[in-house]
């Protein structure tokens, strides 16, 4: 059965958020945008996965994150991370994630899986939420399994390696990248017309053409 992150043993409110260095992150490359024009077609608005006019629905921020429905669920009536487009309220509608919340998800994952507490857990989401979105991606998270560490220089890294506090990393950027490649291949749903956007598989789009052609 798989866990929702409370079973993780608790530990003290130990997060350490290292001096922000001096940075500028450059413009990251805008992939998997969607939805796809076919020959023929008039041209029609492609929305990156990042733009604030997509939303994601709970299964396929599951997908994308890595996790199940029960664990998305969970977070979200505990209040771990709750979806920041639309709530469960009213009852008629579904959750609808951002790209960003969809992000969160994913580091979640990969700080329970490295057996880090959900106590220590909540502290680091709350400040990675207050962050600006542009911020997210300069950052890698440090942890020893305790204690998680922001950095934001290779010399931070660097210094908490010789200390003796980092084991792993978690480097947000890469983790922004391999997401927006992912959710560009699956369905969304624009948050201001609610219309379902189709995602844009190349794969599939190169099938087709393979499959046209025999």
């Amino acid at each position: 059965m798989t866990g929702t992150g409370d079973e993780a043993a608790v530990g003290g409110l130990c997060t350490v958020h290292m001096p922000r260095a001096a940075r500028s992150v450059a413009e990251l490359p805008r992939v998997g945008r969607f939805p796809a024009v076919q020959p023929g077609q008039p041209a029609i608005e492609r929305l990156a996965p990042t733009s604030e006019l997509i939303g994601y629905r709970g299964p396929t921020a599951c997908a994308a994150a890595g996790i199940t429905y029960r664990q998305l669920d969970y977070w979200a009536r505990t209040g771990l991370l709750e979806p920041s487009v639309r709530s469960v309220y009213p009852a008629s509608s579904q959750r609808l994630y951002s790209f960003r919340d969809i992000l969160l998800l994913k580091i979640v994952k990969r700080l329970l899986d490295a057996g880090v507490s959900l106590q220590n857990i909540r502290v680091a989401v709350a400040h990675l939420q207050s962050a600006e979105g542009g911020d997210l991606t300069g950052l890698t998270l440090m942890s020893d399994g305790a204690t998680v560490y922001e950095c934001t220089t290779p010399q931070q890294v660097v210094d908490l390696l010789k200390g003796g506090q980092g084991v792993f990393g978690i480097a947000v950027g890469a983790v922004w990248r391999e997401l927006e490649l992912a959710l560009g291949r699956l369905h969304a749903e624009r948050t201001d017309t609610g219309e379902t956007v189709i995602g844009h598989d190349p794969g599939d789009e190169l099938a087709q053409r393979r499959n046209r052609a025999v």
